[in-house]
């Protein structure tokens, strides 16, 4: 079976290097990146990724915004999608109504975000 593919969407190059590097190494995943949302979705309708980590901070469409396309694509309604962002916790009800399946503040725990990731994966 070949390896799951996880989209990241971060504007922090190191951030996204990092959960990249991360997610290769310790979960065995395909780890595509894409630093603003416009890029993100492009890349998500060309490589339909198993999962997709969602920044909120992103320049141009903000990443709630982000979601709510990624969810409207039928190609990727179904793709589950993890909103990893430094932005308050209060945005958490928020954007599990707009169909996230799990929400983190950065800096996350690896081993919970890696838990998390599994889930959404049925693993």
């Amino acid at each position: 079976m070949p390896n799951k593919k996880i989209l990241i969407v971060e504007d922090d190059p190191d951030t996204l290097l990092g959960l990249r590097l991360f997610l290769s190494k310790k979960g065995g995943y395909v780890a595509i990146g894409a630093a603003d949302a416009s890029t993100a979705l492009t890349v998500a309708q060309e490589e339909l990724p198993d999962l997709i980590i969602l920044d909120i901070g992103l320049p141009g469409m903000n990443g709630i915004q982000a979601l709510r396309s990624i969810k409207s694509l039928v190609p990727l309604a179904r793709t589950p999608v993890i909103v990893l962002t430094g932005r308050e916790a209060g945005l958490v009800s928020y954007v599990m109504a707009a169909g996230a399946e799990a929400f983190f503040q950065k800096p996350a725990d690896p081993e919970s975000l890696l838990a998390a990731i599994r889930r959404a994966l049925g693993e």
